[in-house]
């Protein structure tokens, strides 16, 4: 940008409406808006993980993921665009598969924990999962490309693998619930 910063407030949001492209303008509280809040809060715990050390090949997933997400959140809010594929979701199934097979099989639940890395990934699933429920909410109000919703499971289901790889790789092995049997 030259000749100086542009104005991060407008105060057309004042009213409790937010616009989308196309000039489109809708409540804060709609369900497209919740969706895309909680693609964005998605997006920021995964840069919360990213700001761990991590091994290179989850960091390169997880920025890969980043970018993937503001693709999704672009086709929310303008579903013409088309951006999200079913290669997307090839490619977290195939970053499973391969993270899964260095890990040991899972005989119980875990609990969310296993380091900082590992512990802020669990919360990353979570919001996953919240985002998931967001947009098949969406769904039931605007039309909603199938491979979004399949995508936020693959996600969410490739963060459950990292959170296992990431508590492995740490000095906190994974609390298996019940820790003691019943």
């Amino acid at each position: 940008m030259s000749g100086g910063a542009t104005k991060i407030y407008t105060r057309t949001g004042d009213r409790g409406e937010t616009g989308l492209p196309g000039g489109r303008r809708v409540r804060k509280d709609c369900p497209e808006i919740q969706a895309l809040g909680d693609i964005d809060e998605l997006n920021s715990v995964i840069g919360m993980v990213l700001a761990n050390d991590l091994p290179e090949d989850v960091k390169d997933s997880l920025t890969e993921i980043q970018h993937r997400l503001f693709d999704l959140g672009a086709e929310l809010s303008n579903p013409r665009l088309n951006r999200v594929h079913s290669d997307m979701v090839t490619y977290l199934e195939e970053r499973i598969d391969t993270l899964t097979e260095n890990l040991p099989a899972l005989k119980s639940f875990i609990l969310p924990n296993g380091g900082s890395a590992a512990s802020v990934c669990h919360l990353a699933r979570a919001v996953c999962r919240r985002a998931e429920r967001s947009v098949v909410e969406l769904s039931q109000h605007q039309t909603v490309s199938p491979d979004i919703q399949v995508y936020l499971n693959r996600l969410s289901d490739f963060l459950f693998v990292s959170c296992r790889m990431l508590s492995a790789s740490s000095d906190h092995p994974e609390t298996p619930w019940p820790d003691k049997p019943t």
